[in-house]
């Protein structure tokens, strides 16, 4: 069963990336994208747990990434929009990128997006992000 605190989660976050995306579409709107990550952070900490988060951005082999990500952040905040959700992105990328691949491999079973994920350029393309064989999810 699924606590409370995981359902709350799952739906900031989901009211988090609409926000994200609408702040993009908006030409980068500095209020929307800071209240989308505000959104998307709180979301994340109470859908898998305060420990669990700590844990996950306190890793030291995902350093780079950490510090990407939150300076992503505070660029968004401060209304530098552009550059701080291309530090996010990059920071997305390096942190979730090991679970590209098991998404991708978990989609292939769908109807329609299965097809497309078996084309060969796009499945070399979401092997890349793994590391091997020894994939398993970043949280």
């Amino acid at each position: 069963m699924i606590s409370d605190n995981a359902k709350i989660g799952t739906g900031l976050l989901a009211l988090g990336i609409v926000f994200l995306f609408l702040g993009m579409l908006f030409l980068f709107d500095s209020a929307m994208l800071a209240l989308g990550d505000i959104l998307f952070l709180v979301g994340l900490t109470l859908t898998i747990g305060p420990s669990r988060t700590m844990r996950f951005f306190s890793r030291k082999d995902r350093l780079r990434g950490i510090i990407s990500f939150f300076g992503g952040v505070v660029l968004v905040m401060i209304r530098w929009p552009i550059i701080g959700m291309l530090c996010q992105l990059y920071g997305l990328i390096y942190l979730f990128g090991q679970f590209f691949p098991i998404a991708a491999q978990s989609m292939q079973d769908t109807p329609i997006i299965g097809d497309i994920l078996r084309m060969p350029a796009i499945a070399n393309f979401f092997e890349s992000f793994g590391g091997g064989n020894t994939r398993r999810a970043p949280v």
